[in-house]
């Protein structure tokens, strides 16, 4: 995937692609090589209004093509040059610039509030010219005194984001508010960079002429406008580590085989796509969170109580103006601070661990990306103040609403839906249960009888309506992953004789899978099912089966024919588990609780009626159930293990200032990683919704929920360790990153089916 989700953004991020591709050399890259030929494809002006010579689009469609362009790690001032106009767009004033911008012919340097300050030098300050803005007097910026252009310089230089020779610079004053001037106005110097293909620049105002004051633009709207723009730059460069590491995994051979083969190479290759994905995924949220914010000309971007941003006092409030989103769009770029130019160091690291010495030598480019990655990073902000700021907005009751806009095709089938969720809120409860069965309102997604064959966008509406009136639908457990499959491979039969009393919660089932010798590995296992009169023996020990000792049935998988190959001559059965020869022990786990069980089969009858698609192809019926498991666990990471417990909790102990600065920092990243988790599932749903393939997202989702889960009890656990509460939640939830695929299987799925790395033999 990239950042963009939609056909509009594929198709966009292709041609940003391709122009690179044909256009730029990284190396031996001066400033400006590419400015012209990027602003005739109208890169530069993407998000401007067509009124400023712009194409009319958003922070979105920007950042789907600096990502692009950070693949190629393109060198010169087009970002800060997009960020110039970006900031002045917003700024209600100095419009006339835009055009300029947009075409190539300005460009500019930006001061960035959250990226390292240049060092101050001894000399005194400068004077302003005469022709300085009324009202802007403050200390080095517009106190009378001799005009621009003597020898003395501003006591502080700030650090922007661009060449020397800009032609435009965007920088505050010293009175806090923002102003684009022109080079002449400003004190530039040099400065070297990490990065030798991006220039940096000491700036500060010698003074401020008529018109050029940002009314309205402020350090948090800078911040954030960065936030999302060298974000999705990070998110390019990233990309490109991910690649480059995965497709020299392929090829390298080391002790007689690919590098890719080795589960430590491909984890680390895994990784980095999981955090690429995380970080796209925050950078998407936070682009469309400002887009919806503030339009192109609009007031700043404020919020409820937060720390100003990067370098800001700890709880310093700001005033949001009512009715806006503005404190959202504030929380969605904080998550992006905390992950996104992150995400691009650690990728970028690794991508030079995977490729050894080679990636080590100033010959190959990945010294260049690392070099990019790190420079973003830095003038970022640090993603530890962005977990901060992230923390105290949560822990303020701002949230990130996650809820896709449907098109207007939805509303006919909406009216439909809310009428019949009245009609079921009314009912009795037992007369509710059985109208969720007999209408198809449990899994509407399955065919009718058992579902309501409802697409994408009915399935959405349907979740959307039944949340709003409060109508809770049961939940059907393991019974959840085995429907479907009886659904698909059943028999008419089998479908007739278990689904109605499975949705009426009449029948409840358990999985016979696992095995002591077969968990992760399950097609190793060696239950053996034998021919009989009428139907099979089933003989053998499973494990780890949830719920057995309270089911009625299980689907269990047992081999037929020992003498296949592993992965066939295996066949689905459903067991009866009050048959004779099936003996339920509970385990208790660490926790206390006894839901795990091992299962005994000695010599259990199972008739042939009860037999599953074909003998021999239930690896085929198992995995279509597996898939079912893995979403299901994607989308419930366990009760009392989200970032929203964790802000009411936090509350609950007195707020953030009761908390030391390290695990204010502590909560905000995981605020930051829940968000972003809550956002890829958004953007599989809208990818569903467009009839696209959402790609890794959902196996990444996955991954992440799980652990998350467990990081999130953790630190619960650490600020409020005498509660009963939280010390059952560190220990149930251990059991996330085993059950349903151990997240070492889950990151070799990834690398495997996303990457492409080779199967280990």
């Amino acid at each position: 995937m990239s950042i963009g989700i939609t056909g509009e953004h594929w198709a966009l991020a292709a041609s940003v692609h391709g122009f690179a591709g044909r256009n730029i050399a990284v190396r031996g890259a001066e400033h400006e090589p590419f400015r012209a030929a990027l602003a005739a494809q109208g890169l530069l002006g993407l998000h401007l209004p067509e009124e400023y010579g712009g194409q009319g689009g958003g922070l979105t469609e920007l950042s789907v093509a600096l990502e692009a362009l950070g693949e190629h790690c393109t060198p010169g001032s087009h970002l800060p040059t997009a960020l110039a106009s970006a900031i002045i767009s917003r700024g209600g004033s100095a419009h006339g610039l835009l055009p300029a911008l947009a075409d190539g012919t300005l460009t500019a340097a930006v001061a960035l509030p959250g990226g390292f300050r240049a060092a101050s030098p001894d000399a005194p300050a400068a004077r302003p010219a005469p022709d300085t803005a009324p009202g802007t007097a403050g200390p080095g910026a517009s106190a009378p005194g001799p005009p621009a252009g003597d020898a003395a310089r501003p006591e502080r230089l700030l650090t922007a984001l661009g060449p020397p020779d800009a032609g435009l610079v965007v920088l505050p004053l010293a009175d806090g508010r923002w102003a684009a001037l022109d080079r002449a106005d400003c004190v530039t110097e040099p400065l070297e960079g990490v990065d030798p293909t991006r220039p940096l620049t000491a700036v500060a105002a010698r003074s401020v002429p008529v018109g050029r004051v940002l009314d309205g633009v402020t350090a948090e709207l800078v911040s954030a406008l960065a936030v999302v723009l060298l974000g999705a730059e990070a998110c390019g460069v990233a990309a490109w580590a991910v690649t480059t590491a995965a497709e020299y995994a392929k090829v390298r051979v080391q002790f007689g085989r690919p590098i890719g083969q080795f589960q430590g190479v491909k984890h680390r290759c895994a990784a980095m796509l999981v955090a690429l994905e995380q970080a796209r995924a925050a950078v998407w949220d936070a682009a469309r969170a400002l887009d919806a914010a503030a339009p192109h000309v609009s007031g700043p971007l404020t919020a409820g109580p937060h720390v100003s941003g990067p370098g800001g006092a700890r709880g310093e409030n700001t005033a949001a103006p009512a009715g806006t989103s503005a404190g959202e769009a504030a929380l969605a770029v904080a998550a992006a601070g905390v992950l996104a130019a992150d995400a691009a160091v650690r990728c970028a690291a690794d991508a030079i661990q995977v490729l050894g010495g080679i990636g080590y030598t100033y010959e190959h480019d990945a010294h260049l990306y690392y070099r990019r990655a790190l420079s973003l990073r830095a003038l970022s902000g640090d993603p530890g103040e962005w977990a901060e700021r992230a923390a105290v907005l949560a822990a303020a009751g701002v949230r990130r609403a996650m809820e896709p806009d449907l098109p207007a095709e939805a509303e006919p089938f909406r009216r439909e839906i809310r009428a019949a969720v009245a009609s079921l809120a009314a009912e009795e409860p037992l007369t509710r249960l059985a109208r969720f069965a007999s209408e198809g309102w449990l899994m509407p997604h399955l065919p009718e009888p058992w579902g309501r064959a409802a697409s994408p966008l009915e399935q959405v509406v349907i979740h959307q309506e039944f949340r709003a009136a409060g109508v809770r639908r049961p939940n059907l457990a393991i019974a959840a992953w085995a429907v479907p499959s009886i659904v698909r491979y059943g028999t008419p039969e089998q479908r007739e004789r278990f689904l109605p009393k499975t949705f009426t919660t009449e029948i409840t089932w358990c999985q016979l899978f696992s095995e002591p010798g077969a968990g992760s590995d399950l097609a190793s296992l060696s239950t053996r099912a034998v021919r009989v009169e009428g139907g099979w023996s089933l003989s053998g020990q499973k494990t780890w089966n949830s719920l057995a000792q309270y089911a009625h049935w299980g689907i269990c998988l047992a081999r037929t024919d020992p003498d296949a190959p592993k992965h066939e001559g295996i066949t689905y059965f459903l067991v009866d588990m009050s048959s004779p020869g099936v003996t339920v022990r509970p385990l208790k786990e660490i926790n206390g609780d006894e839901i795990f069980n091992e299962v005994f089969l000695d010599d259990v009858f199972v008739p042939d009626d009860l037999v599953v698609g074909e003998v021999g192809q239930g690896w085929k019926v198992a995995r279509d159930t597996l898939s079912h498991e893995r979403v299901a666990l994607g989308d419930s990471w366990g009760p009392g293990s989200q970032h929203t417990d964790m802000v009411k909790l936090i509350g609950r102990l007195g707020g953030p200032q009761a908390l030391r600065p390290a695990a204010l920092e502590q909560a905000g990243q995981l605020w930051a990683e829940g968000q972003a988790i809550s956002a890829l599932g958004l953007r599989v749903t809208l990818s569903q919704l467009s009839g696209g393939d959402p790609g890794t997202a959902s196996s990444v989702r996955k991954l992440l929920g799980m652990r998350h889960s467990q990081a999130v009890s953790e630190f619960c656990w650490s600020i409020d360790p005498a509660s009963p509460y939280w010390n059952r939640m560190v220990l149930a939830t251990r059991a996330f990153t085993i059950g349903g695929g151990t997240t070492e299987i889950q990151l070799n799925i990834i690398a495997e089916r996303a990457l492409g790395l080779p199967r280990d033999p």
